[in-house]
C-alpha cells in the first residue's frame, strides 16, 4: 500500500473553496458555537448539542466548517482540508477512518488500519482493491479458502475466521477480552481519547450477530422485520460513563439486584427511535453533522437531556421521562429521516437502569419522577398500551450503546 495518490486527494478536497491564509502576527478569534437546541426522540425525550459539537474547522479551529450544500465538512477550505491529510498520514492513525491505529504486519505499517478502510479508500479513488479471494484479516496476504465448488470465502483459515468473529472493535488485530469490546487496556484507552466516537462492528463479528439478533427478535409488529445494515459501538467520554456507572451503584446498594440473580442496577438493553438530519450510520459514515436538531447526532454525543421533554410534544404517556421499549418495531415508529435521501433508518439500543419498576398500564401523564421507592416505571402491555414502554426520569439512567442502521420500508 502506499500513501495518498495526488487523483485522490485532488477528489478529497474537491468542492471545498480554498481558505484564506492567515496575515503573519495576526489573530483570528474564533466565532461562537450556535447554542444548543432541543432534539426530539420517542415521546418527546432527546438531547441537547454538546460544547464538542463545535462549527468550526477541526485544523484552523478558527473558521467555521464548510457546508457544500448537501453536508457539513470537517473543514473549512482546500488548505485546512489538505493540511489536515498531510498530517494524518504521517501519524499513527489510519488515513480513512481517522480513528483506530495504522496496521502493522510485522514488516511495514500500512496507510489504513484494515481492508474495511483500504476498500473505502480505493473506491472512492475509482479503483478496485485487489483483495478477491483473499482472507480478509488486516495483514493477512494468504489465500482464502475455497469450498467443493471452488469459491472462495473470507479467510484462509478457521483461526482467522474466528478472530474476524472476536476482534476488537479498534485494533482488529487481536481478539477482544470476554464481554469487552477491545483487546486490552491499551485499545480500550485509546478509544477513550477519540470520544466520543462510534465503530463499526463487522458483519459477522459476535457483537453484530448479538444486537442484530435482538433486533430480530423483539420486532413484534405484524410487519415483515427488516434487515440490520450496518451496527455501530458507541464509545462515550469517560466522564459521562462515570456517571452512569455511579448511578447505577447507588442503584444497586439500594436493590441489592445481583444477590437476586440480576445484573447490578437491574440493568437493561432498550431501544429508542428519533429523528437523523444527516447520513450518519450510512455505509460506514461515521463522522457526525454539526445540526443542534439533529437528534440523533446530538444524543450519541452527550447522550439524553429529560430537560428537553417538554420542547418537542409536551406529552408523554407515563409524564416528562426519558421513554425507551423493548420492542425494536415501537421504537422503528419513532425513527424518522428528516431531509435527507436514505434507504436506511436508524435506531438506538441503550444501556437503561431499570432498579425496581414500578408497573402501570393507564396513563399517568402528571408524573415527573417514578412512584417513592421505585426507580422507573414500566409500562405494559393492555391497557392504553399495545407495546411495552420503559421510562427513566434521570439523566445518569440511561446511555446509548448501539446504533443500528437497517433497511427503511
Amino acid at each position: 500500500m502506499a500513501g495518498i495518490p495526488p487523483s485522490l486527494l485532488s477528489a478529497l478536497l474537491a468542492g471545498m473553496p480554498q481558505s484564506t491564509p492567515r496575515k503573519p502576527g495576526s489573530v483570528n478569534i474564533p466565532q461562537a458555537a450556535t447554542p444548543p437546541m432541543p432534539s426530539g426522540g420517542a415521546n418527546g425525550t432527546a438531547a441537547s448539542s454538546p460544547p464538542i459539537a463545535s462549527h468550526m474547522c477541526e485544523q484552523c479551529h478558527s473558521r467555521p466548517k464548510y457546508h457544500d450544500g448537501t453536508k457539513t465538512h470537517p473543514y473549512c477550505g482546500k488548505n485546512c482540508a489538505a493540511a489536515a491529510r498531510n498530517q494524518t498520514a504521517a501519524s499513527g492513525t489510519c488515513i480513512v477512518c481517522h480513528s483506530r491505529p495504522k496496521f502493522f504486519d510485522g514488516t511495514r505499517t500500512h496507510p489504513y488500519c484494515s481492508k474495511s478502510c483500504a476498500n473505502k479508500f480505493s473506491t472512492a479513488e475509482g479503483t478496485s482493491p485487489n483483495t478477491a479471494g483473499m482472507c480478509q484479516i488486516p495483514g493477512c496476504n494468504k489465500p482464502a479458502y475455497k469450498g467443493p465448488t471452488g469459491q472462495p470465502g473470507k479467510y484462509c483459515s478457521i483461526a482467522h475466521k474466528r478472530l474476524a468473529e472476536t476482534a476488537c472493535l479498534w485494533c482488529r488485530s487481536a481478539p477482544k477480552q470476554g464481554d469487552r469490546h477491545f483487546c486490552g487496556t491499551a485499545c480500550a484507552n485509546d478509544a477513550a481519547k477519540k470520544a466520543v466516537v462510534v465503530l463499526e462492528v463487522p458483519e459477522g463479528h459476535v457483537t453484530f450477530n448479538n444486537v442484530a439478533g435482538q433486533f430480530k427478535t423483539s420486532w413484534r409488529h405484524n410487519t415483515r422485520c427488516p434487515t440490520v445494515k450496518h451496527i455501530y459501538k458507541i464509545v462515550g467520554q469517560q466522564s459521562s460513563i462515570d456517571q452512569y456507572e455511579a448511578y447505577k451503584n447507588a442503584v444497586e446498594s439500594r436493590g441489592q439486584f445481583v444477590s437476586a440473580g440480576r445484573s447490578a442496577g437491574n440493568e437493561r438493553r432498550r431501544w429508542h427511535g428519533t429523528k437523523r438530519e444527516c447520513t450518519l450510520g450510512d455505509n460506514g459514515n461515521t463522522q457526525f453533522c454539526s445540526s443542534a436538531t439533529c437528534s440523533l447526532c446530538c444524543i450519541i454525543k452527550t447522550s439524553f437531556d429529560i430537560s428537553c421533554f417538554a420542547k418537542k410534544t409536551g406529552w408523554g404517556r407515563f409524564g416528562a421521562g426519558i421513554y425507551t421499549s423493548s420492542t425494536s418495531s415501537k421504537s422503528n415508529d419513532y425513527s424518522q429521516n428528516a431531509g435527507i435521501n436514505s434507504s436506511l433508518k436508524a435506531v438506538l439500543l441503550n444501556k437503561v437502569i431499570v432498579g425496581k419498576g414500578y408497573k402501570m398500564t393507564n396513563d399517568n401523564s402528571t408524573l415527573k419522577a417514578p412512584p417513592a421507592g421505585y426507580d422507573s416505571v414500566l409500562g405494559e402491555k393492555g391497557g392504553s398500551l399495545n407495546h411495552d414502554e420503559l421510562i427513566v426520569y434521570n439523566n445518569d439512567a440511561i446511555r446509548p450503546s448501539f446504533l443500528v442502521m437497517y433497511e427503511a420500508k
